[in-house]
């Protein structure tokens, strides 16, 4: 699974950066302009919060309480801009020690480095939820740091290319911790419809290098990515589902889900009929042999075990009469004519 979401908090939604920071950390904070508490110490799944800075920052800002307040205070505006939210999904292959790493290594070179200052929370899964729901949110300043405190705000922060840059960084980053720890699996940061047109075009030239096993193994990687994505469905909308409430939010995953398995269900089911008709291919060439067989001994035997069944064909007679070809052994391969079928 992979998720890289980016969103601004903002008053202009009614959000605020102390109330969004006490509930990804699960602490108590004040907020010093509206006099609001806002208190989660309560909430469970928090596994890990920390706030990260470069070296030059201020030491009160590595205090969660008073970052965020200062961030509110800067902010005069109604519809001002708080927060840049960056939520990572974290591989469940791993431990915790080796998402924490990941965590800490990726906003360290991607956001540190550049200046801000990130506030870093790693929940669990929900009990009730994926268990590998591993999950990072990472909050993120938006102002220079300057002095004692914070300056104007960087613009080159919000441009959408240097989104897409953090998306593809935390991909390679993913994808090198897995391979650190000895897993196969990789992640891919592209949208479904271009990972499901890569798998076709190399299921085309698969097929063009004569490579039928190669063109298989892609035409179900594209069969598989051929879905709608799954909308995120929110935290107070989840929090309702979970009390048995129905939302938009949860009905509209429902809603993709379902055309999800019922696209696959479709596919499945063609497959087994493409199977009943090679089968049943192979069932009356089996009852043509025997047939052949009865005439050339001027009668029909009697004997049950001398008739030939699908059972008794070897491999290479079963790929021959399926429309296969043998190319070397243990790779079997489909000729033109199975393929369009």
């Amino acid at each position: 699974m992979y998720r890289f979401s980016a969103q601004v908090i903002s008053r202009s939604s009614g959000r605020s950066a102390t109330a969004a920071a006490a509930y990804r950390a699960g602490v108590l904070i004040e907020d010093r302009r509206t006099g609001q508490v806002h208190n989660y110490d309560r909430r469970s799944g928090v596994v890990h919060a920390e706030i990260m800075a470069p070296e030059a920052t201020p030491a009160w800002m590595t205090d969660r309480t008073a970052l965020w307040n200062a961030v509110e205070i800067a902010e005069k505006r109604k519809d001002a801009q708080l927060s840049r939210e960056m939520q990572l999904a974290l591989p469940h292959e791993l431990d915790a020690a080796q998402r924490l790493s990941l965590v800490r290594d990726y906003v360290r070179q991607a956001f540190v480095a550049r200046g801000m200052v990130a506030d870093i929370a790693i929940h669990a899964p929900h009990r009730q939820g994926d268990d590998r729901n591993h999950h990072a949110h990472v909050m993120l300043t938006m102002r220079e740091i300057t002095g004692g405190g914070f300056g104007k705000k960087d613009r080159t922060w919000n441009e959408t290319s240097l989104i897409e840059h953090w998306r593809e960084t935390w991909q390679g980053a993913v994808n090198r911790a897995l391979e650190r720890a000895g897993h196969a699996d990789r992640v891919d940061h592209r949208s479904l419809e271009e990972q499901r047109i890569e798998a076709q075009d190399k299921a085309e030239q698969a097929r063009a290098a004569n490579d039928n096993v190669g063109a298989r193994v892609f035409d179900l990687a594209a069969i598989q990515l051929d879905r709608d994505p799954e909308p995120k469905i929110g935290a107070i909308a989840m929090a309702l589902e979970r009390r048995g409430e129905e939302t938009e939010r949860g009905n509209l995953w429902r809603e993709v889900v379902a055309r999800n398995l019922d696209r696959f269900g479709r596919w499945i089911a063609l497959q087994r009929a493409r199977v009943d008709a090679l089968w049943e291919r192979l069932e009356n060439f089996s009852l043509r042999q025997n047939e052949q067989l009865n005439r050339s001994e001027g009668g029909r035997s009697d004997n049950e075990s001398e008739r030939i069944t699908p059972k008794q064909f070897t491999i290479e007679q079963s790929d021959r009469l399926l429309g296969r070809t043998i190319r070397s052994p243990g790779t079997r391969l489909r000729d033109k004519d199975d393929r369009e079928r």
